[in-house]
């Protein structure tokens, strides 16, 4: 098994290698699964991100829940060991750390129903291989309730990954090709 730092070196290269190709052809991720906008009430919160080099954008899920009266929130990360917290956005964002674009500091903080995580690879189970940070692992474990959805290219996918006990599996991955539902999509 490869070591999770080589691996996240090979999965972000070819990440970056698709999403630079897909950015001259146009493909961008599907319109939302059904069983997404399902879920999409007023007054929901959903937690999104956005994209930073070649991360998979999930404008298409956070149009869909703009459009069901839905608030968006977005995470707010200090340093890598500062746990992230998810503000309102709902205004201009701010340049933070890791070349991230993120609500200021001073915004409502929310707690999510639904968190729309940028992936580096995953599998079908739904077991992912962020960052490295840890900073979705304890946002999971922080918001138990809340509905894991992983964002993605295909490319991304890997046909197995071994979870640490610390990791959290997500309920669906969307990526450009197909809504994967993992773990009956709880």
């Amino acid at each position: 098994m490869e070591e999770k730092p080589a691996l996240r070196a090979r999965m972000r290269a070819v990440r970056d290698a698709f999403a630079a190709r897909t950015a001259v052809e146009g493909a961008a991720l599907p319109l939302p699964a059904p069983d997404f906008l399902a879920r999409l009430t007023p007054g929901l919160t959903v937690a999104a991100y956005r994209p930073v080099g070649g991360e998979a954008d999930p404008a298409a899920l956070v149009d869909a829940a703009r459009a069901a009266g839905c608030r968006i929130a977005l995470p707010h990360v200090v340093d890598r060991p500062t746990p992230l917290r998810f503000l309102a956005w709902d205004g201009p964002l701010v340049a933070g750390p890791f070349g991230l674009m993120q609500p200021p500091a001073d915004a409502p903080e929310v707690a999510p129903d639904i968190i729309l995580t940028p992936l580096v690879g995953f599998d079908r189970r739904g077991n992912r291989l962020g960052q490295g940070a840890g900073h979705y692992d304890r946002a999971f474990a922080q918001y138990p309730g809340a509905w894991r959805v992983g964002v993605a290219w295909s490319v991304q996918q890997l046909p197995a990954l071994s979870p640490d006990p610390w990791d959290v599996p997500l309920h669906a991955i969307a990526t450009e090709l197909e809504w994967i539902t993992c773990h009956d999509g709880q």
